[in-house]
């Protein structure tokens, strides 16, 4: 079986943030996780991620997904693939990936293409490489007709070495009992007194071992942010490259002011995008739908030719052709119908709502189920919660709910039931009912005039 080892026990001490680096997000995910999710896509899925400063955080977020290892001491890259050792003896048959945790645009394509050489090659170490433009600070490919015979640092260059545009990505494949053998040979007789991974390169060629170098044609594999402003850069990046695909895919954008989409996120076709709109997680969008301005919609399915302005949508599924807004908020585990409407200033809570039924505005529904082709008056709420436990509502089709109306939870409202306003209701109502409550109102003729001669004898 095929392995990885994810380096991610940097500090970033540029980022000034009590955190392991490779926690930092680019478009609302860690880099770790494009990582990871890299790996996962080229069909790497045994992972070990080396750990280090604040490594705690590490396995909290990865919540036991993955083996983790703990490296104590910072005495480099071959010191941290050290630390997975026994994860390598688990299996030693296959190939082992070694990757940065804050490199995140790694890419599928390149990690299959490279193991294919690797393999092709009878290779005991492949390094992955891209060629750069301006290549200063990168470690040198030194290439031989046979393959590779080293990777030069910059400070070791030749003049005539430092005009090769070919640069080390700091990833690489390793036959996983080549690379067993070969980090018991690493030595720290250097400058640093460190374990460099790069002398696996000479290790295994001074032991008649192939080492070879697949040179990716993404340049972007080589980019790793080590201060906040390379990771602002990498998120504007990141940004642009999400929407260039939609745009492609046919989704239109205005103005790209404030619009923020992650990369898992499904648009359908002539749907328009407009500023202010932040789209985040597992969200799917359908066609022709106008979203924006000023939306947030996480983890949530939004059907065709549904209009979403000034809104926050959260776990929840809005069926087609519904109007939502503005200043709305619907919190998890909502259904929305179709061709519903979700007005101004409403809060749609843990409900689901029927199909053509309007909420027109300032109503908050929670815990409730409502039927279809029901109106809800403004003022209208599910009073839902006791003080100690959670009650559902349900109100049935073609049902009318008066202004201000107080529903009390738990209870029923039949079908096509009619509440007076201002009415607060505490039983069930039966089908084709109108329900009214309210005190007897009293009327104190001429109570204006003798207030203002009061005031007046002031």
């Amino acid at each position: 079986m095929n392995k990885a080892i994810i380096l991610a026990g940097g500090q970033g001490k540029r980022m000034k943030a009590d955190m392991p680096k490779p926690l930092f997000k680019v478009l609302g995910e860690p880099m770790l996780e494009w990582v990871i999710s890299a790996c996962e896509s080229a069909g790497v899925s045994d992972i070990c991620v080396i750990k280090g400063f604040k490594g705690e955080m590490i396995d909290d977020y990865l919540g036991g997904r993955y083996t983790t290892a703990l490296q104590s001491e910072r005495l480099g890259t071959g010191h941290a693939v050290m630390q997975g050792i026994p994860f390598l003896k688990n299996d030693e048959s296959g190939n082992t990936l070694v990757l940065c945790g804050d490199a995140p645009f790694i890419d599928e394509a390149t990690i299959r293409d490279a193991l294919a050489l690797h393999q092709e090659q009878n290779n005991a170490v492949t390094v992955i490489t891209s060629e750069l433009e301006e290549p200063k600070g990168y470690g040198r490919i030194i290439r031989t007709d046979k393959g590779i015979s080293g990777i030069v640092e910059e400070k070791d260059a030749t003049p005539e070495q430092k005009k090769i545009k070919e640069v080390n990505s700091g990833t690489y494949w390793f036959r996983t009992a080549d690379l067993i053998e070969l980090l018991g040979k690493i030595t720290n007789n250097n400058a640093q007194s460190e374990y460099y991974l790069t002398d696996t390169i000479f290790l295994a060629l001074a032991n008649g071992k192939n080492a070879g170098a697949y040179k990716s044609p993404n340049p972007d594999i080589i980019k790793g942010a080590n201060d906040r402003k390379e990771l602002l850069e990498f998120n504007e990046y990141a940004r642009r490259q999400v929407i260039d695909k939609h745009l492609e895919n046919g989704v239109e954008f205005t103005c790209l002011d404030g619009v923020i989409i992650e990369r898992e996120v499904e648009i359908g076709k002539d749907t328009e995008i407009l500023p202010g709109t932040i789209l985040r997680g597992k969200t799917k969008i359908g066609a022709r739908c106008k979203i924006g301005p000023n939306v947030v919609i996480e983890n949530s399915t939004v059907g065709d030719e549904t209009i979403v302005n000034t809104a926050q949508i959260y776990d929840s599924e809005v069926a087609e052709g519904v109007n939502v807004g503005p200043f709305v908020h619907i919190r998890p585990d909502c259904h929305i119908g179709k061709n519903a409407k979700i007005g101004d200033f409403v809060e749609v809570k843990n409900s689901s709502v029927g199909e053509k039924t309007a909420i027109a505005h300032l109503a908050y529904i929670g815990d409730s189920d409502i039927g279809r082709k029901v109106n809800i008056g403004c003022g209208t709420v599910t009073v839902n919660y006791d003080g100690i436990t959670k009650n559902r509502c349900v109100i049935g089709d073609n049902s009318f709910v008066g202004c201000n109306t107080n529903l009390i939870a738990p209870v029923k409202l039949g079908k096509a039931v009619y509440t007076a306003a201002g009415t607060t209701v505490t039983r069930d109502i039966p089908d084709y009912a109108l329900a009214i409550e309210r005190g007897v109102m009293k009327i104190n003729e001429g109570y204006t005039i003798r207030k203002l001669k009061t005031k007046q004898g002031k």
